[in-house]
Parts: C-alpha cells; structure tokens; sequence
C-alpha cells in the first residue's frame, strides 16, 4: 500500500523544512511513503527547498491559482503516482505529522473513505471566542448539508481512499474543504473524523484575509455546492415560500374584500399574482436543474471511469521520464520535478 502525503504551498520555504522532517517515513500497515508538494506559483525558493528537504515530488504552478487549484492538482498528480491513501497537510506548520498514522487508520481497516482531523477547536487557545463559535456553527451547518459527522470542518489535514480520490472533483478557486464533504456526503462515501493536535501559529492565515471575505466566500461555496446536488430541494424551497407570500397577500386582499374595503387595496392582489407566478417558475426551475444534475451524475461517473483508466495506463512506463510526462499532463503544471534532480 502506497501513501503519498501532499502539501499545497504558497510561499512556504520558511516552514516546509520543519513539515518535511515531520512526515513520518515508516508507518504500520503501509508499504511506502512518499511526498509530494505542490508549489502555488509562490514568489521564494518553496521549490527549491522541497527538494533539498526530501520532498519525493515537487509539482510548481505557474501562478497562484488559488488553494482549491493547488489541492486538486495534488490530487490529480497522486492518483497518478499510483497512491492507494492521500493526506493533505498544509505547508505552514499547522498540522503533526506524528497524527498521520492515526488519520489513515481509519481507512486502511476499511471503516471509512474520508477521514478529517479534528483540531478540537474549543481548546485551541490562539482561537478568539468569535472564531471558536463561527467555527462550531459553520460545521453545525455543513454537517446537516452533507450529512456527514465531522465536528471540523474548516480542517484541511485529511486523509482519502484511492476511491475517494477519484470521485473529487473541486471546482471552487478558494478552498476545498467545505466543497469536499457536501461532495463526500453527496456521493454516500463513508467519512469519518479523528482528533488531531495543532501547533502554534506560525503566521497569520492567508486563507482569511478577513473575516467578512472568509463568510462571503465560504457561503458562495456552500450555496453553490449543495444546489448543484440537490437542485429540486433548494428550487422547490425557495418557490414554495414565494407562493407562500403571494396566498398570503391573496388572504389579505380578501379579507379586505369581504369586509367592504377592498377596493383600496387591489395592490395585495397584484403582489399577491406576481409572487405565485414567480415561485411556480422557480420551482419548474428547479425541475430542469434536477434534470441537469442527473446528466451530471452520469458525467461525473464517466469521469470516475476515465481516471481510473488514465491511472493503469501511467503505471505501464517503467522510466522515470515516462512517468513524469503522465504526470505533468494530469497536473497542467510547468515543472514536475522527483527527488534529486
């Protein structure tokens, strides 16, 4: 059994040695161990210190394409090593690598497909109070959009089946872990959840720039993700609670009406036939949208397919430069360099 540990990068080269020495190399139940990192365009020597620190693969984007981009590229470019378990683990230091044995666990007895450590955010004491509860309710609210368990979901130290790995597919440009577990949930893939230790913080977050960004985001992402899945559930809501308002404004006129004043208030009554003529349209909207997203299902499984297949074909070359060229057209990446070159 194969493990590849991946670690985004953007400007990195400060704390990536201290990452690097933190893998554990031999771990029970796992055959090999390997490292790759990938190098958001950053601007100093992240590539250059991940090779001269052990790194195993060093994949570099041309640009900063954002930390979901940087993920999937991770993912794309292990499956394509042949990796039977991935972790991601975040190149600030954030994460023990000490944890790693324990997040896999999981999956390497086969009781789930997806494991996220859980940092136990109310003990963390860098965390302010503010943080702490919009931490708690943005996981409430992604564990009933997903149907999922996970008590954190903002934790980016993760672990994924060959399977699981397969199946994801981000498309956001900022962050991927709340897209992944509505995906997970949505894909009825087992997730399970494990408590892990953080260290210090060793600089502010670039994630969150600030705290109203971090929101605006996050809830763009959410919105979008589970509408994409449950498109009929989110269009027939908001349809049914539109024709609610517009039989409200219907009652109101008639109330008027048979009271004798219902001549000064026929502007209910227009209201009233616009909203239910909107909430009809909105829910055939999300008719079509279903239908949509059925097409997308079978477009997703073809995906899943064809993955599978590109994996067993880059396993045929036995050279190394056979392998890297599989790799950098799964990356779209401009340097795919292996340890040592």
């Amino acid at each position: 059994m194969k493990l590849i540990v991946q670690i985004p990068c953007y400007n990195e080269a400060g704390t990536l040695p201290s990452v690097l020495r933190g893998i554990p190399r031999s771990i029970p139940g796992v055959d090999e161990v390997e490292v790759l990192v990938i190098d958001d365009g950053s601007t100093d020597n992240t590539a250059a210190v991940a090779r001269l620190w052990g790194a195993d693969h060093v994949v570099r984007h041309t640009r900063n394409r954002g930390l979901a981009s940087a993920f999937q590229t991770g993912i794309n470019c292990c499956l394509s090593l042949g990796a039977d378990l991935i972790v991601n683990t975040d190149g600030d230091q954030q994460y023990r690598g000490d944890d790693i044995p324990r997040l896999i666990r999981p999956i390497i007895e086969g009781k789930a497909d997806v494991v996220v450590g859980d940092r136990q955010t109310a003990t963390i004491a860098h965390f302010s109070r503010g943080k702490r509860l919009l931490q708690a309710l943005g996981s409430w609210l992604v564990r009933r959009l997903s149907r999922t368990t996970v008590p954190d979901a903002p934790s980016g130290f993760r672990a994924y089946s060959r399977e699981a790995a397969l199946r994801i597919q981000v498309r956001s440009h900022y962050s991927y872990t709340l897209e992944t577990l509505i995906q997970a949930g949505a894909q009825r893939l087992a997730v399970a959840h494990v408590p892990v230790q953080t260290n210090p913080p060793t600089r502010p977050s670039r994630l969150m720039s600030s705290l109203g960004s971090y929101l605006q985001r996050s809830a763009a992402t959410l919105v979008r993700t589970y509408a994409m899945y449950q498109p009929l559930k989110v269009f027939v809501t908001i349809g049914l609670l539109l024709c609610a308002l517009g039989a409200a404004g219907g009652l109101r006129f008639l109330a008027y009406y048979f009271t004798g004043a219902g001549s000064g208030h026929i502007q209910s009554l227009i209201l009233s036939a616009v909203l239910l003529i909107i909430g009809f349209q909105v829910m055939l909207i999300g008719l079509v949208a279903d239908l949509i997203a059925a097409n997308r299902t079978l477009i997703e499984e073809t995906l899943y397919r064809v993955k599978k297949l590109e994996i067993s074909q880059s396993k045929l070359p036995s050279d190394e430069k056979d392998e890297d060229k599989a790799i950098e057209s799964q990356a779209e990446t401009v340097g795919v360099n292996r340890r040592g070159e």
